[in-house]
């Protein structure tokens, strides 16, 4: 925060553009109970458990609702996209009751979310030194379709609990730009903190193959908001000492402005009716990408991609469709893809249908006699 201010008044032209082209949202502490009392015992009596939990006992990232799981069986069920949702999963309502397990820290986090149009975002915690993206969840062997393929003894070293998200692709270059340019998170003879180096050397993982587990912040932005959110753990020692501070800065200066420069990267637009009024809940769909995001208030809308050409369609209830081809390019600076979308006669032809008991209306056919009951049901509908 210090820098951003300082190199804006300073005039670094590149803090400048990202200052005044990005709503930047800072959060300097998720779990400030814990962080009191890690600070307190200080880094030589700190130990790994310490602080990690809020007064109340919760585990903040792994406290949020598991969404992937309920997405997983309405795909068992066949149920996606058409009475299921693959995007902006509400929050079962269990979860919201009063005396649910949820920390407050947690419903402050969600309703926040709800609140903000975010696109993206991170978390960043300590212990390790790489990034880790979504999703978190294994998926059980039993539900992951490609399970059925293989008999159990041909099963090859591939943790086959993996579940990649529509947007693996992305989510892979968003930890690669984080982790290439830190100055120490991809050295090839690093090796782990602790364990085996889970990330070959490159710094980055998905989440559910280096440490499995339901419920994680990661997971809930990307199945219940616009928003693609990673974790990153800037070191191995939780609990650095003060003059050692200067130089983890330093290490991951770079990364962090690279990573917020990369919320420009895909296409962005605006979704309005003829008349030229925002259209707030409309869909967008990208495809060949099996998971959709939604316009905010204003009709505008962000969809990080990777560099290519996408058909995108926005879809909003009582428009017709409309779709384009968008094309992303190599530089920073998201295309701008508006959508223009005319108003459907579908709600009306609905009220008819409704009206004759959702069955066909039969044609009148001219010089044929009408039967009583057609006559009938015409006088009805007149």
């Amino acid at each position: 925060m210090q820098f951003l201010c300082k190199e804006f008044q300073d005039g670094n032209p590149r803090v400048r553009s990202l200052v005044t082209e990005t709503r930047i949202h800072l959060v300097p502490s998720l779990n400030p109970d814990g962080y009191e009392l890690a600070r307190e015992a200080g880094s030589e009596l700190g130990n790994w458990a310490l602080g990690h939990w809020t007064e109340e006992g919760y585990d903040l990232f792994e406290n949020f609702p598991d969404l992937a799981s309920v997405l997983w069986a309405a795909e068992d069920r066949k149920l996606v996209p058409h009475k299921f949702l693959n995007h902006h999963i509400p929050i079962p309502e269990h979860y919201l009751a009063e005396d649910a397990a949820v920390a407050v820290e947690t419903r402050a986090v969600m309703a926040w979310m709800d609140k903000n149009p975010f696109v993206l975002g991170a978390n960043l915690q300590g212990g390790e030194k790489l990034v880790s993206y979504p999703f978190d969840t294994a998926r059980p062997v039993s539900e992951t379709p490609a399970a059925a393929l293989h008999p159990p003894d041909e099963y090859e070293d591939e943790n086959p609990e993996l579940q990649e998200t529509p947007d693996h692709a992305i989510f892979r270059w968003l930890a690669i730009s984080y982790a290439s340019a830190h100055l120490t998170m991809s050295e090839t003879f690093r090796g782990g903190c602790h364990t085996q180096d889970m990330t070959n050397a490159m710094g980055i993982v998905q989440g559910a193959k280096w440490h499995p587990r339901a419920g994680s912040m990661n997971d809930f932005s990307y199945l219940h908001t616009n928003c693609l959110e990673l974790s990153i753990y800037l070191g191995c020692d939780k609990f650095p000492h003060e003059s050692e501070l200067q130089q983890e800065w330093e290490n991951n200066k770079e990364s962090l402005l690279t990573f917020m420069e990369q919320v420009h990267r895909g296409i962005k637009g605006l979704v309005t009716d003829q008349q030229g009024e925002p259209i707030a809940n409309a869909t967008i769909i990208v495809g060949g990408i099996n998971h959709n995001i939604r316009t905010a208030s204003g009709g505008d809308y962000w969809r990080i991609l990777n560099p290519g050409e996408y058909r995108v369609s926005a879809r909003a209830e009582g428009y017709n469709p409309s779709v384009k081809t968008c094309s992303v390019l190599y530089d920073i600076g998201a295309t701008q893809c508006n959508f223009v979308l005319a108003r459907s006669n579908w709600k009306r032809i609905r009220e008819i249908m409704a009206m004759n008991g959702n069955r066909p209306i039969r044609r009148i056919v001219p010089g044929r006699p009408m039967t009583p009951r057609e006559r009938l049901r015409l006088r009805m509908r007149l």
